[in-house]
This record gives structure tokens, C-alpha cells and sequence, in this order.
């Protein structure tokens, strides 16, 4: 297919043909998944009298390019990359684990450090991992079946409508069951209504950039893919 002719394919057709970008986009799903969790999750920061956790600057563009991922490649190559974030969230929280747990070296003073910042709970850690998968493959799924039902139009509807759908059940799953008991229920609902909002808010700002990827990846790659016979089970790795 040449670059600038983009035809309009099942899901199902592509079959295992190679795409020139899907890998990118899910290397850069992964990284920014890992990364939000790792470093931007453990820090409070307080802009214009309002505090919020660092990693919600960044975590929602994990759902941007998992829009893209969907509306570009399809729901099965999306779902692909929920459980290759899955994995390695799981082998993040159980190399974190380890490494805290090993007996610090004498004279070495930054044991306590790195406990902060690395030693998250379990609670904390089943609750984030149940939630982002769970919340993905939901806005995933919402996102193919909308293309479906507007027939490829009104992109910018498709993602911002996935997005208040997802990252409502992400938030309905971890806040409750990280905080639940430990917070006062005013604390947990306020905090999961307050960053679900601003993250659907970053989601819509970010629309623009959305569309000029869509639309730059679609003409690149040839194909405009819609998931008419796609099997939605997310219990699936194969495409």
C-alpha cells in the first residue's frame, strides 16, 4: 500500500501482516505506563493551591496512544498492548518488591529513601493493576464499537467518549480498592471524581494532537481498520 491511500479493511483481514508502526506505539504504550507509575506516582506536587499526584500529567497519554492504537490498528492489536502493559506492570511490582526487600549493604543510608519511593503496598499495587487493565481494554472497546456505529466519522467524539468510560471504570476500581477503609468515603470520592475529571479534561485537550497522529499513522500505513468481526472476549493475547 503507498504512502497517502488509505482503504477502509476489517480487523480480521490484516491478519499477522507486518505494520510499520505498531510496534513504536507499543513500546511507547509500555514506557509511559511504566514510567507514570514509577516515578510520577509516589510524588504529591501543589500547583495554584491544588494538590494532585505528578503521574496524572502524564498517565493519560497511555490512554491517548491507546486510542490511537485502537483507531489505527484495531481492537485486537490494542488489547495486545493491555497485556503486554499488564505484564510488565506486574514484573515492575514484583522487581520492586524484591529489590526493597534486599538487606541493605552496611554503611549504604538510603535504605529509607528507597522505601518511599519503591515500597509501594500490595493493596495498593493489585488495586493499580486491576484497574488499568480492566479501564483499557474497556476504552479500547468502547472506542471500536463507536467507529462501528458512526462509520469511521466524528473522531474526536469516539475518543473523548472511550476516554470518560475508561478511566471511570479505572477510577471506580482503584480508588476503592486501594484507599477503601483507610480514607474517609468523602476522601475517596472526591479524589476518584477529581482525577477522573481532569483526566477526560487532559484527554480533550489533547484531541488535536490525536487527530494529527490518527490521520499522519492512517496515511502511513495504508489502512483504515474497523472491527466488524472482531472477537471483544479481553481474556485473548492472539490477533
Amino acid at each position: 500500500m503507498s504512502d497517502g491511500a488509505v482503504h477502509k479493511v476489517d480487523a480480521g483481514a490484516l491478519g499477522a501482516r507486518p505494520l510499520r508502526y505498531y510496534d513504536f506505539f507499543m513500546a511507547a504504550f509500555v514506557a509511559i505506563l511504566l514510567l507514570s507509575n514509577l516515578i510520577g506516582a509516589a510524588k504529591l506536587s501543589t500547583l495554584g493551591g491544588f494538590t494532585f499526584g505528578a503521574g496524572i500529567l502524564f498517565f493519560p497519554l497511555g490512554y491517548v496512544i491507546g486510542d490511537v492504537l485502537t483507531e489505527v490498528y484495531g481492537y485486537a492489536r490494542a488489547r495486545r498492548c493491555v497485556w503486554a502493559g499488564f505484564g510488565a506492570m506486574l514484573f515492575m511490582a514484583l522487581m520492586s518488591w524484591v529489590v526493597v526487600a534486599l538487606p541493605p549493604a552496611d554503611g549504604w543510608p538510603d535504605q529509607k529513601a528507597y522505601e518511599a519511593v519503591f515500597g509501594s503496598t500490595w493493596r495498593i499495587v493489585f488495586a493499580s493493576l486491576v484497574a488499568f487493565w480492566a479501564g483499557e481494554l474497556a476504552n479500547s472497546f468502547v472506542l471500536a464499537r463507536m467507529k462501528i456505529r458512526t462509520q469511521g466519522r466524528h473522531l474526536w467524539m469516539r475518543t473523548i467518549g472511550s476516554t470518560v468510560i475508561g478511566q471511570g471504570v479505572d477510577s471506580l476500581i482503584f480508588y476503592p480498592l486501594a484507599f477503601w477503609g483507610d480514607w474517609s468515603n468523602a476522601q475517596v470520592l472526591t479524589v476518584m471524581v477529581t482525577n477522573w475529571a481532569m483526566k477526560v479534561g487532559w484527554e480533550a485537550a489533547l484531541t488535536p494532537v490525536t487527530y494529527m497522529v490518527v490521520n499522519g499513522l492512517k496515511r502511513r500505513e495504508g489502512l483504515d481498520v474497523y472491527d466488524s468481526g472482531t472477537d471483544f472476549t479481553p481474556f485473548r493475547t492472539r490477533l
